[in-house]
């Protein structure tokens, strides 16, 4: 999934210490399409939020998102349901890099939940390194170093790495 450097959605959010497993649960492990996996995104948290997920949203969490085993169905389940970012305030380690290498946008903001509502439409702007909330107030996240956001831009490391070896 390539992204744009400024991207709008509407935020969902969850708590503290969604894992993996409550992304996607262990029964849909059987499919490694992303579309398929993200019709059961998050049933693990709430047996409803696969149907209240709109293509576009955005996922506000809070500390340690993607803990848990290192599935990358994960991932997949999250761009398969159409989300085009998470912002948390924190991330495990492993699940950070498997949405680098699948192209998921991941922003990690101390703070962030107490921030935004449930519904809020919300801007990430990659070139300022700011997420922008519905009343006006920017909220600063690190600048991605420059080969990170050329993986993220080609749509994932796979991506990416083709693109390398038409250049050469």
């Amino acid at each position: 999934m390539k992204f744009k450097e400024i991207i709008k959605g509407t935020a969902i959010k969850l708590g503290d210490n969604i894992d993996t497993d409550a992304i996607i649960p262990s029964k849909y492990l059987v499919s490694i399409s992303p579309r398929e996996l993200g019709k059961h995104a998050f049933e693990g948290v709430d047996p409803t939020l696969p149907n209240k997920i709109r293509e576009g949203d955005i996922l506000v969490a809070g500390r340690n998102f993607g803990c848990g085993s290192s599935r990358e169905h994960a991932v997949l389940a999250i761009t398969g349901a159409g989300i085009k970012a998470v912002i948390a305030e924190s991330f495990a380690r492993i699940f950070y890099r498997n949405a680098i290498n699948r192209g998921l946008l991941v922003i990690e903001i101390p703070g962030i939940k107490d921030e935004v509502k449930e519904g809020d439409i919300i801007t990430i702007n990659l070139g300022e390194s700011t997420v922008t909330l519905p009343t006006g107030k920017k909220l600063k996240f690190k600048q991605f170093p420059i080969e990170i956001m050329k993986i993220m831009k080609a749509g994932g490391l796979l991506e990416y790495l083709k693109e390398e070896k038409r250049k050469h």
